[in-house]
């Protein structure tokens, strides 16, 4: 890796990890009994709906409500715990070593690298530092003394708010964007990856593959050609999904 990048930042699901973390986490849930199978093969249909026929603001908005209205009230040591435990159910055999070996070239160099993902915060935090990068971003669930209130921080970490909260961080950081990497998959992270100087579009769906054509970015395929179909035409907007990931946390129900 490059001496001169100042800092990495990784998109989560379909790039570092295969398909959507969502429904792994989503999967740990309905296993310890907090929601049922039928429901869970509901919010499946629903998250294929929108990877299929695009976001829906409206909809958005309906999932992102109900979702918080089910978290209030149950813990965030609860909800790490069983990520932890996901993680090495689901997810970990999902990581895509082309992307693992990107992130451990980066930190070799000396530069940082963050998860920044739509999926909350909690989830995404597990998966940085089983993966060993430097910290994540994630949609944020507002919590007091350790209870979800029900409520959001900020907007769901997603197309120009994900781009917008890298932008702080490097402010804080001192880092110079024009001299970091951001790898996605998806042309929801357009704002992201247009704002850095090393833009690189991992197993990209169709208009992040047509953009980055256009513009002369990297483009690197870790999928094999099967998975790759697929995967285009199910979850080539699994950005959009991402919007309302912070439901991860939301699937949980109410009956402790």
């Amino acid at each position: 890796m490059s001496p001169d990048v100042e800092a990495a930042f990784f998109d989560l699901d379909n790039t570092v990890v295969r398909g959507a973390s969502l429904f792994y986490f989503a999967r740990g849930l309905a296993a310890r009994g907090f929601f049922s199978r039928r429901e869970l093969q509901g919010f499946t249909r629903r998250a294929v709906h929108y990877a299929l026929r695009g976001e829906v603001h409206g909809h958005l908005v309906e999932v992102r409500d109900l979702a918080l209205a089910f978290v209030a009230g149950h813990t965030t040591a609860e909800i790490r715990g069983i990520g932890e435990e996901v993680y090495d159910e689901h997810v970990e055999a999902k990581v895509r070593p082309g992307a693992q070996a990107l992130a451990r070239g980066h930190l070799a160099a000396g530069a940082p690298v963050w998860l920044v993902t739509a999926a909350p915060v909690e989830l995404a935090d597990v998966v940085a530092r089983r993966l060993g990068f430097t910290g994540a971003l994630g949609t944020v669930a507002e919590s007091a003394d350790g209870v979800y209130t029900g409520r959001l921080i900020g907007e769901p970490l997603h197309g120009r708010a994900k781009a917008d909260a890298v932008a702080a961080l490097a402010r804080t950081s001192g880092w110079d964007l024009a001299r970091c990497t951001a790898y996605s998959d998806s042309a929801n992270d357009l704002p992201l990856l247009s704002m850095v100087g090393h833009p690189v579009a991992v197993n990209p769906d169709r208009t992040l593959r047509r953009h980055a054509a256009a513009h002369g970015w990297p483009v690197l395929e870790f999928r094999t050609w099967q998975h790759a179909v697929r995967w285009t035409r199910r979850l080539g907007t699994a950005g959009a999904l991402g919007a309302g990931a912070f439901a991860l946390a939301g699937l949980v129900r109410r009956g402790r």
